[in-house]
């Protein structure tokens, strides 16, 4: 447990760091993130997204088990 407390510091630490270019990504304007507007109601489902960033803490998590 401690040692995935230190990792995912230093991945938060990193993440802060390169923001300013990670927030260039498309993530969350993917095709097939769901976006509907209406009059008076939006929706927003980041779908396809969500399945990618799931992935990739998957891989990461199987590599760090490793």
């Amino acid at each position: 447990m401690n040692r995935f407390l230190i990792v995912a510091g230093i991945v938060l630490i990193l993440i802060g760091l390169l923001w300013p270019w990670l927030r260039h990504l498309p993530l969350g304007r993917l095709p097939g993130d769901l976006h509907i507007s209406r009059e008076s109601f939006q929706f927003y489902f980041p779908l396809t997204t969500s399945i990618l960033v799931s992935l990739l803490l998957t891989l990461l998590l199987w590599l760090f088990r490793k």
